[in-house]
């Protein structure tokens, strides 16, 4: 399951970040680290950007690259 895949208000713990180098660099500079507990915050009405909350901030990411961050348990929060 892919961070794409959450609804607002689920959250779940990053397993891992795929894709080409450049974007899982950027990634894990941002803080996408496996076991960070990850939570969608807001989807916009088109599905483009996601605003996400990890480690005490909110991001928006596009949700191109949020198919390229795998989840390993995902929960209600």
């Amino acid at each position: 399951m892919s961070l794409y895949d959450l609804k607002p208000g689920q959250q779940g713990y990053i397993q891992s970040v795929k894709g080409d180098d450049k974007l899982a660099k950027r990634l894990l500079a941002l803080g996408c680290i496996e076991g960070t507990p990850v939570k969608v915050k807001l989807v916009a009405p088109l599905g483009d950007p996601i605003v996400i909350s990890l480690r005490g901030f909110d991001l928006a990411i596009r949700k191109r690259d949020a198919k390229n961050i795998l989840l390993k348990e995902v929960k209600e929060a």
